[in-house]
């Protein structure tokens, strides 16, 4: 898996055939989906898919059903061996706190209701394993009674602003759903990127490319923010005016340093691809 994670790919935990493409794939992480992609009538065998696969060694995260439903709370008990695990319908934190307890893993809740959008800080801040948060934009939106696309900006700016006042990673984008529309992808996630996010969950290996393309730093960047640091380390500089007449403090130094982190990402993987 890549150092900074872009792509997150999910595939129903009732398809074995697809856990093992999935983890074959170019994705940087799978999540081996529990919840929204497996029928209530599947769920036993689809957790014990998920389990099979954890127990032979795949390097996988789960998404397991709502914490308090029934197939929620096998799910918490039977787990063992994910990296990381999805926790849907994120609302309180005091039972996000529970879960995680339960765990002992790195969780991901994901708000997906007006509640949960309320309580971003309060749910980001709940636990010290609190890994990361997101949306769910689908629920979301029926929660909310909006169709989506601007009705939810505010929203995510919010859960943009949660995740980097507890300092957790910027939040990861919600599913594009139009699987073969790989423009309205890249228009999409170019938009998401601006406004906070980084990286997405994809549901198709085709999206992959799209998602990577999009988070990789441009070149002319790299070379900026290299610059920037040689400069700071040669002079120990607090704040500057650079050759193309830019004020740079503390904050620009900041994102030069997080710009050479994706591009020493992006290398690495280049290396094990």
């Amino acid at each position: 898996m890549s150092e900074v994670l872009r792509s997150w790919l999910y595939v129903p935990a009732d398809r074995p055939d697809r856990i093992k493409k999935a983890l074959d794939s170019e994705a940087d992480a799978v999540i081996i989906d529990l919840e929204d992609a497996v029928a209530a009538a599947a769920k036993d065998e689809a957790r014990r898919n998920a389990l099979s696969a954890l127990d032979d060694g795949a390097k996988a995260f789960v998404r397991i059903n709502a914490p308090g439903t029934p197939a929620g709370e096998a799910d918490i008990k039977a787990l063992t061996g994910a990296v990381g695990v999805r926790v849907p319908k994120c609302e309180d934190p005091g039972e996000l706190r529970r879960v995680a307890d339960a765990l002992g893993v790195p969780v991901y809740p994901v708000l997906e209701s007006a509640l949960g959008v309320e309580n971003a800080l309060a749910i980001a801040t709940a636990h010290p394993l609190v890994a990361g948060i997101s949306l769910g934009e689908a629920d979301l939106a029926a929660d909310l009674r909006v169709a989506g696309g601007d009705a939810l900006t505010w929203p995510r700016s919010r859960v943009v602003v949660a995740a980097r006042a507890a300092g957790l990673p910027s939040p990861v984008q919600s599913v594009w759903t139009a699987v073969r529309d790989l423009d309205g992808l890249r228009t999409s996630t170019e938009a998401g990127r601006a406004a906070g996010f980084f990286g997405r969950s994809v549901i198709h290996p085709a999206q992959i490319p799209v998602v990577h393309e999009v988070c990789a730093p441009d070149p002319a960047e790299t070379a900026w923010a290299s610059d920037l640091l040689d400069h700071l380390e040669t002079t120990g500089s607090a704040a500057w005016i650079d050759h193309h007449g830019q004020f740079v403090d503390a904050a620009i130094v900041a994102r030069a340093r997080w710009v050479l982190a994706l591009a020493g990402s992006e290398a690495k993987e280049g290396q094990h691809s």
